[in-house]
This record gives C-alpha cells, sequence and structure tokens, in this order.
C-alpha cells in the first residue's frame, strides 16, 4: 500500500516511514515544534539518533550521529554508535576507520575490537580480523591462555 502522505521535513515531525508508521525520532522533536528559537543541542540529536537506531534506520542515525560527534568528538559511547550504524548500514570502510579511532584512544574498549574484527570479516579479510577478535575474546574473559 503506497502512503500517499509521506511528508519530510526538517523537523522529523511528519516523517513516516515506508509502511505508514511514524518515524522513531518524532516524539523527540515535538517538544520544540512551536519555539521558534530553539536551537537543537548536541544531546537533543544524540537522543534522536538513538530512537532512530533503535528503529534500525541506520543511514538517519548514522548521519545525525556523524554531526554529533563532530561537535563532541572524544564520547566513547556515541563514537561507538556511529560505527555501529555504518556497520549496520553496509558503510564498512566508515565502520573501520571510526573503530581505530576508538580503539587507539580506548584500547581496552571490549566491543570496539569485536566489532572491527567483525567489521574487517565482513569486507573479506578474516587475517586482518583474528587478532581483534582475540583482543575482544581476551577482554571478554573468553580466552584464558591467551
Amino acid at each position: 500500500m503506497n502512503n500517499e502522505f509521506s511528508v519530510h521535513d526538517s523537523t522529523g515531525f511528519n516523517s513516516y516511514q515506508p509502511g505508514g508508521e511514524v518515524a522513531a525520532d518524532r516524539w523527540a522533536t515535538v517538544r520544540h515544534l512551536f519555539d521558534a528559537d530553539y536551537v537543537e543541542t548536541p544531546a537533543d540529536k544524540w537522543e534522536r539518533a538513538q530512537l532512530l537506531f533503535e528503529s534500525r534506520d541506520y543511514i538517519k542515525a548514522a548521519e545525525l550521529l556523524a554531526s554529533v560527534a563532530g561537535e563532541v568528538p572524544f564520547q566513547t559511547d556515541l563514537c561507538l554508535l556511529l560505527a555501529r550504524a555504518y556497520y549496520h548500514s553496509a558503510q564498512l570502510g566508515k565502520a573501520e576507520a571510526q573503530l581505530r579511532v576508538i580503539v587507539d584512544r580506548d584500547p581496552v574498549e571490549h566491543y570496539a575490537h569485536l566489532l572491527l574484527g567483525r567489521t574487517l570479516e565482513r569486507q573479506g579479510r578474516p587475517e586482518e580480523a583474528a587478532p581483534w577478535l582475540r583482543l575482544a575474546a581476551a577482554f571478554g574473559g573468553e580466552l584464558a591462555d591467551v
């Protein structure tokens, strides 16, 4: 069934999914609908991006998260969610670059090692992935002999 009312605006208030459902980030933007002087903060963008990610709109989530990461680049959880959004939207080169920044900055970030290994595997580079996956396993306590 085609949705004749699929409207997209800059606020996201009227955004709909292909099946006609309301966009996940709609309620995060409605609070400021009538405030003409309102400027969206990085925290507001972060909240909308999380809603988009949870609704599996990974491309929009990645776009928004990249914007926020430019404003607050040293938030590991933000950068990790950005890398996950890139991974799930098959932007593997961007995911790899983001994950390498994270592991350089925080070398014991278990999930970053795991996702970097999975990203490299998905790109057909299993030899490069193996050390990252071993590190992730070791940080996660899976390999006692490492």
